[in-house]
């Protein structure tokens, strides 16, 4: 399963050069990130609530063509990677229909304290339920 979330290009995500800051494609990811757990009924304040957090690992990005202002461009997310203590969420941004951007985050699952924790163990039905969300190759 994936989720799109469209986007547009606001003037102050760009830069000098007319063109989309390379810092401003991580707060998309968010934003689609968000919107993908949302989509299947459940928020990142819920998951906060029963006591899990995600705290970002690691972020990879890669810049295919730019993108600029009051462009509209389409965030997929999908999850490509769990384990029951780690997440691995794969974006694409499209500019009418064309790859401009790849990336990922990873970011480990851990109590309110940032301990890691199972998920499988501790919410086994939170756990399938992510797990319920990944695309099948």
């Amino acid at each position: 399963m994936h989720s799109d979330t469209k986007i547009v290009v606001r003037y102050a995500e760009t830069d000098k050069m007319g063109i989309v800051h390379h810092s401003v494609y991580p707060i998309w990811y968010e934003a689609a990130r968000t919107d993908f757990i949302k989509k299947v009924g459940m928020s990142y304040s819920q998951m906060e609530e029963n006591g899990f957090m995600l705290p970002l690992v690691e972020l990879n990005s890669r810049y295919i063509m730019p993108a600029d202002y009051d462009d509209e461009l389409t965030v997929r997310v999908k999850i490509e990677r769990l384990t029951p203590a780690r997440i691995v969420f794969g974006y694409e941004i499209y500019k009418e229909e064309k790859l401009i951007n790849t990336g990922s985050t990873m970011h480990a699952i851990t109590n309110k304290e940032l301990k890691p924790v199972s998920l499988k163990k501790e919410s086994s039905e939170m756990y399938n339920l992510l797990e319920s969300m990944m695309e099948k190759e």
